[in-house]
């Protein structure tokens, strides 16, 4: 288990360290009011402790993505743990820590208005079209998920349908009422469920010294999916995901200082790093080998993975309630990734949302559209998803290297990482059948070429705006005497 337990050491160590660094290069104002004051209506603007924040900033992010994910690529062997140990520290708690206190200082602006301000208008326009249909299809993926799971565990017992049913409702609630009033109380519960779910799988697998492979970089994959590109798309929540980037906004909205930024939002996906850890770990050790694992993924999917763990490691009782924690995941990405989609469209048409009935003209065709969608295979569904969940996620990578550049600080930071996954992005969708079809060889050329095509345009963009010095932040001198 050496290089199990390492890793979890080095996403820990990560927050102390390049978390400290990274918090240090955007560079945090304490003395400047948050939107939870300075915009204050008491539905989505309103201020919260930051151990709430923090536990559904966690809950938002950590949909089944985390879980499925890195049970799917466990195939690929302990490569996978390096992806998520170094995706993690240095591309997804950046892009999560970036996004956040960038809406913090733009009065929590949501992705598409902080690309239509950094990146050009033009984004502003792509950017919220890929937002709603990213946001539309984990709205689906995290109805049906949990449904199934559910179903799975009442053996039967309760129509599919009928599951399905029940937790549109909640959406449909969650996304229209005030955030502090079904979203701030059932939070904390099913936090410590999540929790002790994960921990309880965590330490089993300690306990019962499961055979957890050391580092390889060897591919095991039975089916020999080639690890470049496709582990970015497999493993994306825990490592890196553009969905984070539409949740984060929730939380600087509510949040009450910009120093609780980095355990809010940088040290959340360290946490969802960790979580991703123990189920690539669970599904690496449990099932005699790559081709057992895989032979059990195609009878039954990751949700009869994650219930074998559950029950093999806690036993019955145990293993419920690990099962359980499973499904409060994406139940709780569900349930915010709507409401992210009404707040985004209310931002783009501007449309204020204080009113009962204004939330409910934009939800309503949002659920309507989902119930369709939830008929659609969900294979399908999740391989767009994924695409369309990297693809967001460099976008807000390119608009924190915006940030930091016109601003003159270390922008390598966010550039970096988002310059290596536009070269995935761009291969994946030329390659994939999803997408153009092309030859490996063909797309990894494509993906070069069209990567450096647009990092030089970021260039001769980034340059423009630093010359004309474009405001970073929104200027809230006189809030006080408009709240007065």
């Amino acid at each position: 288990m050496i290089t199990f337990i390492s890793c979890i050491v080095l996403l820990v160590i990560g927050y102390f360290t390049y978390g400290k660094y990274v918090e240090k290069v955007f560079g945090v104002n304490e003395a400047r009011a948050t939107p939870a004051f300075t915009h204050k209506d008491g539905v989505d603007y309103l201020p919260m402790s930051t151990p709430k924040n923090s536990l559904i900033q966690l809950l938002n992010i950590a949909g089944t993505g985390p879980i499925f994910g890195p049970i799917m690529g466990a195939l690929y062997g302990p490569v996978a743990f390096v992806w998520i140990v170094i995706g993690c520290i240095f591309a997804g708690a950046v892009h999560d820590y970036l996004t956040g206190m960038i809406s913090i200082r733009n009065r929590g602006a949501h992705l598409p208005e902080l690309a239509s301000k950094f990146l050009g208008k033009v984004m502003k326009h792509v950017v919220n079209a890929f937002a709603i249909l990213l946001l539309l299809l984990v709205g689906t993926v995290f109805v049906s998920t949990p449904a199934s799971l559910l179903h799975l565990l009442m053996d039967g017992k309760v129509a599919l349908s009928l599951l399905i049913g029940f937790i549109f409702l909640y959406y449909i609630l969650a996304t229209l009422l005030p955030v502090d009033k079904i979203i701030g109380r059932l939070y904390p519960y099913f936090g410590a469920l999540l929790v002790v779910s994960a921990l309880g799988v965590g330490i089993g697998l300690l306990v019962t010294g499961a055979p957890i492979p050391e580092l390889s970089f060897t591919n095991f994959h039975p089916d020999n999916a080639p690890i470049l590109p496709l582990l970015f798309f497999t493993i994306s929540c825990g490592a890196l995901s553009g969905f984070h980037a539409t949740q984060t906004p929730i939380i600087s909205r509510t949040t009450q200082k910009e120093k609780q930024g980095r355990k809010i939002f940088y040290g959340m996906m360290i946490a969802e790093g960790i979580i991703a850890m123990i189920w690539a770990a669970a599904a690496m050790s449990l099932f005699n080998g790559y081709g057992g694992l895989n032979e059990m993924l195609a009878a039954g999917g990751p949700g009869a993975i994650v219930s074998e763990v559950s029950t093999t490691l806690l036993g019955a009782i145990g293993g419920t309630l690990a099962v359980l924690g499973v499904v409060v995941l994406p139940i709780t990405s569900g349930d915010t990734a709507f409401r992210s989609a009404r707040m985004i469209i209310a931002d783009y048409i501007k449309f204020p949302q204080v009113k009962f009935s204004s939330r409910l003209w934009i939800a309503m065709p949002l659920f309507a559209i989902s119930m369709v969608l939830t008929q659609i295979d969900f294979n399908i569904l999740w391989r767009y998803f994924n695409w369309a969940n990297q693809s967001t996620a460099v976008i807000a990578l390119f608009v924190g290297a915006m940030y930091l550049y016109v601003a003159k600080k270390n922008y390598f930071i966010a550039l970096v990482p988002g310059s290596f996954m536009l070269v995935m992005v761009i291969t994946y969708i030329l390659n994939a059948q999803i997408g153009f079809g092309l030859s490996m060889s063909t797309s990894w050329i494509g993906g070069v070429i069209g990567a450096i095509a647009l990092i030089t345009i970021f260039f001769v963009a980034a340059r423009k705006a630093r010359a004309n010095q474009i405001p970073l932040e929104e200027d809230i001198s006189g809030w006080n005497n408009h709240v007065a």
